[in-house]
């Protein structure tokens, strides 16, 4: 219909310029039509005196916009656009011939449907037209002679490779458009921006075909299941799912964590409307070692894919014992209990001093006799041996301009985890407003005083709610009941607002006053820092069961915050740790000193034992860009488990080692987006100025095709003044003014 009234393909138009092919000036068109709607105006005039009400308006805008159409069509309107010159061309079609393709949504594979529409109708036709290259692609695209007895075998799809490929191919041949006839089930995350901005560069546009319906009508797909890569020995950690399910809104799922086939934890959440949801569970991480766990939603009745049902991640869980600095300036409670919750804490060591006096203070914890015999560290390499630092009442001046900075540097640069109590002389009341400190905090300090002595309730906010720091009881609804039941805090400091990036867990209100925030934690720099305004914590041990462990459990899952993720001087890391169907993993070392400062000129290796029984020896290049940072590319080229472990070296230092566990799976990636992905091939057209087309519509493709700016073009002006529509509309203009004149008798 739209070719029938424009003559021409919608491309044309979004493509082409608007331009005008009679000699005569465009100041001539508006010159004639000024005069004659000034006439026809002096004419209605004459006979109907001055315009009144609506009718004689109409009439007049009636016969303008006549003459103006006409005018129009005098002045020869035309499209100007670039156009492929026939034969001179190269049209490079691509057809996805992973697993995914061999899916028969109703009855007929979508490979077999791609083959047919090549075949019977779109090749034929471009054959006419253009040279075409016809190639096949999942893990990368290889060159093929004909679209005949294709089979979807390929274990992955990587859209963004194989374009590039083609790309690199545009240098030697005119490559006019390319043709991508795929589901979208890309396993890389979509098309890299670099291959986009090269297509652009080139002016090649991808014309995308999709296949398969855009979601299953029974279906659980999990999207991404998040896991701290590092864990001390026995945490708890929170398992977050991401996932989109279509036909089970209002029904009942289990979100569960599984090892080696057995369930650690699972948990039952209600579907809401069929959209992009998620869920969490937490478990017990279990003993130190390299651990593998499968996370997902657990199979529902009529699920059409339950192979998308889980993903795999890895956590290296450490049986290092973490170290932590804890300064306290008086005696109190608080301090006695928190070192008591750490007594059964095989990974979490607490060091503390003690002010006593003035002048004096008591250790403990200590490794040697000299540990912390002249008080808080003065040196950074001193207070940058410990994983964490709390700071609890203590003035902010009892520390130096230089032992403040160093504390903001513990975090910021070191990457500890700091944490904040109240007291006395802490926070607002201890001065710590105007200091380098201040900036670390992730509640806002008020400008006065704020120590209060009164009893008041703790309650979790939705954030605490789901944070494994304040996780009580694996079952979310039973820990919230919980906590309700705790017994009240006294001494504690009412606090301003959070800042932007902070997450408040807990909030406190004295009765009668409005609740502020009582636990609140940020990201600070490469650490974390945290604020816990109250010093009565204490009491959630002495006023419950003896037996009660809540005090202990609540103390030691707060320390793991602080200190899980504090970094060595080596550091390793890779962007993925499970690869499926691939074998590129990138290795990313950060080496630093003592001091926490870049080293370059570092000797850095990596040990790789590989599931085969084999070792590997890689050398880490430092990175141009990046001061104290190594990088290698691995290849991955055996199904299974992978260890590296990495040593840093410089001259006689030696910095120390890291381990990096990593997993290459195969015969995984097409089990994900089997479901066609109609928003990754409309946005991959629209970036490159292609079209996306349904199979039923791509006959239109060999028309569209043409209009492009790569390869070897020409410039055409194609004339649009007897366009149908044009006509239609002088008809149904001239004839509505007609009616209107019959309709009020002025004919």
């Amino acid at each position: 219909m739209f070719e029938f009234l424009f003559k021409y393909p919608p491309a044309i138009f979004t493509k082409g310029k608007l331009v005008l092919l009679s000699p005569w000036p465009v100041w001539l068109m508006a010159l004639l039509f000024a005069a004659a709607a000034g006439g026809l105006f002096w004419q209605m005039h004459k006979r109907h005196g001055l315009l009144k009400g609506a009718r004689p308006v109409l009439i007049w805008l009636a016969q303008c916009a006549l003459i103006a159409l006409v005018l129009f069509m005098l002045w020869r309107p035309a499209i100007s656009v670039a156009r492929l010159r026939p034969q001179q061309n190269v049209v490079a079609i691509l057809v996805d011939h992973s697993r995914s393709m061999g899916i028969a949504d109703d009855g007929t594979p979508r490979i077999v449907e791609a083959e047919n529409l090549l075949n019977t109708e779109l090749g034929p036709q471009l054959d006419k037209k253009f040279q075409v290259r016809l190639y096949e692609f999942g893990h990368d695209a290889s060159r093929i002679q004909s679209a005949k007895n294709l089979t979807a075998t390929d274990n992955a799809t990587r859209i963004g490779d194989s374009l590039h490929d083609i790309a690199q191919d545009a240098g030697s041949m005119p490559l006019g458009a390319i043709v991508l006839m795929t589901d979208g089930g890309d396993n890389t995350g979509g098309v890299d921006r670099e291959t986009i901005s090269q297509l652009r560069q080139l002016r090649v546009p991808v014309h995308t075909i999709g296949f398969g319906p855009d979601h299953f009508q029974k279906d659980i797909e999990v999207e991404d299941a998040s896991l701290p890569a590092r864990a001390l020995a026995h945490s708890r950690l929170s398992a977050r799912v991401a996932f989109r399910q279509h036909g089970y809104t209002g029904e009942k799922v289990r979100v569960t964590v599984r090892e080696n086939g057995q369930l650690l934890n699972q948990q039952q959440m209600t579907l809401g409307p069929d959209s992009e949801q998620s869920g969490s569970v937490v478990f017990d991480i279990g003993d130190a070692g390299a651990h593998s766990f499968d996370i997902g939603v657990e199979p529902m009745p009529g699920e059409e894919n339950t192979r998308n049902n889980s993903l795999v991640r890895l956590v290296t869980v450490s049986a290092k014992k973490k170290r932590i600095l804890y300064i306290e300036g008086e005696p109190r409670w608080e301090f006695k209990f928190i070192r008591r919750a750490f007594d059964d804490d095989q990974n979490v060591e607490i060091v503390s001093m003690l002010r006593t006096t003035q002048n004096k203070i008591y250790r403990q914890g200590i490794s040697t006799p000299t540990e912390l015999e002249d008080g808080f560290p003065t040196k950074p390499e001193d207070l940058f041996a410990y994983d964490g630092l709390i700071i609890g009442s203590t003035e902010a001046n009892y520390f130096t301009p230089e032992q403040q900075q160093m504390i903001r540097d513990f975090a910021d640069r070191r990457g500890g985890g700091v944490l904040f109590l109240a007291g006395r002389f802490a926070l607002a009341d201890g001065g710590y407003a105007n200091t380098p400190m201040a900036e670390m905090l992730p509640l806002r300090l008020p400008n006065e005083k704020t120590w209060s002595r009164d009893f008041a309730d703790v309650s979790l906010t939705d954030a605490g709610r789901e944070n494994p720091i304040c996780r009580l009881e694996d079952d979310p609804a039973k820990n919230v009941e919980r906590w309700k039941k705790m017994p009240q805090v006294a001494n504690y400091a009412a606090m301003g607002a959070p800042k932007p990036g902070a997450v408040v867990l807990m909030n406190v209100a004295a009765p009668g006053h409005r609740a502020t925030p009582l636990l609140a934690i940020e990201n600070y720099g490469h650490g974390r820092t945290a604020v816990f305004a109250t010093a009565g914590s204490w009491r959630w041990r002495m006023l419950q069961d003896h037996t009660d462990r809540t005090h202990a459990t609540f103390w030691q899952q707060l320390a793991r915050y602080l200190v899980t993720e504090t970094p060595g001087e080596v550091v390793s890391s890779t962007p993925r740790q499970v690869i499926s169907d691939d074998s590129h993993v990138p290795l990313r070392v950060s080496v630093r000193d003592k001091k926490f400062e870049p080293v370059s000129g570092a000797t850095v290796h990596a040990h790789i034992a590989r599931p085969d029984g084999n070792f590997d020896e890689v050398e880490l290049r430092p990175d141009p860009l990046e001061a104290g940072i190594y990088t290698a590319n691995y290849s991955a080229d055996k199904a299974g488990s992978y260890v590296a472990e990495f040593t840093a070296k410089q001259d006689k230092t030696d910095f120390g080692s890291d381990t990096l566990n990593f997993r290459r799976q195969d015969g995984v990636a097409e089990n994900f987006g089997e479901a066609q992905n109609r928003d990754l091939l409309e946005k991959l057209s629209s970036d490159t100025g292609g079209n996306y087309y349904t199979p039923a519509k791509a006959k239109r493709l060999p028309e569209e095709i043409a209009v492009s700016e790569a390869g070897i073009t020409a410039h055409d002006n194609l004339d649009i003044w007897d366009m149908p529509i044009l006509f239609l509309l002088v008809i149904l203009v001239r004839g509505g003014e007609w009616l209107l004149r019959r309709k009020w008798g002025v004919v």
